[in-house]
């Protein structure tokens, strides 16, 4: 008789359904961003895919640390944030679990100057300003060396110091400064390397106002981040695919006017 009303119950409604388990819960991917390019390119991103079906969330971090550690720890699904030379690194150095799941975009370095309008205009032993940390001064010397400005010791690919300089035509001076203060050092500089955050913050529109840029093919094109285990999951390739299409490569080029290069 017991089960005979639990069975009525249950065919006229007056149980409650069990509750559904966590996994079989609509899944929301949590996505690891700095503010400003990145968060702005994956927000317009966001309905893109959720008329896929697949819903994202994204945390913004104001550091380069976390958002590598917390995708190893399993706190977010993936970043999008870090050129692909600082995520080897970090991969090396941390032991990190994590491989890169495609492209984004290129926030390209380009060499600034108030006191000239072309490289050819460089005199002997002109000043020209690179970032000082390892990273940043290593890309503005590649940067040099692919205009033919200097010649460097083929045997630090990516992370080449003032001392791999093994050819300097013009005698440069090579000055070596914090990254941030680029900009306002061009007052005293025939030219220096300047990152395109930083160039933006200062008014200047990389498109326009670069001497010369870092073109698409670049190494320190940024990525997206996923653990290993993740890399050939179908949310992993939605995300991505999706991001590398066209309305998304067209917001890239007219938002950002020319500041950033699409990398797909």
């Amino acid at each position: 008789m017991k089960r005979r009303i639990l069975a009525l119950a249950a065919l006229c409604g007056l149980l409650a359904p069990p509750l559904l388990s966590s996994a079989a819960e609509a899944k929301v991917y949590k996505i690891g961003v700095t503010p400003g390019v990145h968060e702005q390119t994956m927000e317009f991103v966001k309905p893109l895919l959720a008329a896929k079906g697949v819903e994202i969330q994204l945390v913004t971090f104001s550091d380069y640390v976390l958002p590598n550690q917390a995708v190893n720890d399993g706190d977010l699904d993936m970043n999008a944030f870090q050129h692909k030379p600082y995520f080897d690194n970090q991969v090396k150095d941390r032991g990190y679990k994590l491989v890169s799941a495609g492209t984004n975009f290129l926030a390209p370095m380009g060499l600034y100057s108030k006191k000239i309008k072309s490289l050819d205009e460089l005199k002997k032993g002109d000043r020209v300003g690179i970032p000082n940390d390892p990273t940043n001064g290593g890309r503005a010397l590649l940067l040099l060396q692919k205009h033919g400005l200097i010649q460097l010791n083929a045997a630090n690919t990516l992370t080449p110091g003032v001392p791999d300089i093994v050819g300097n035509p013009k005698g440069l001076r090579i000055v070596e400064l914090d990254a941030a203060q680029m900009p306002r050092a061009l007052d005293d500089l025939a030219a220096g390397a300047v990152n395109t955050n930083y160039a933006v913050q200062a008014g200047l529109l990389p498109a326009r106002d670069a001497l010369v840029l870092e073109a698409a093919d670049s190494p320190y094109v940024n990525i997206f981040a996923v653990r290993a285990a993740d890399k050939d999951a179908e949310w992993v390739k939605t995300i991505v695919s999706t991001y590398q299409s066209e309305p998304v490569r067209a917001f890239i080029r007219t938002e950002f006017k020319g500041s950033l290069v699409p990398a797909f």
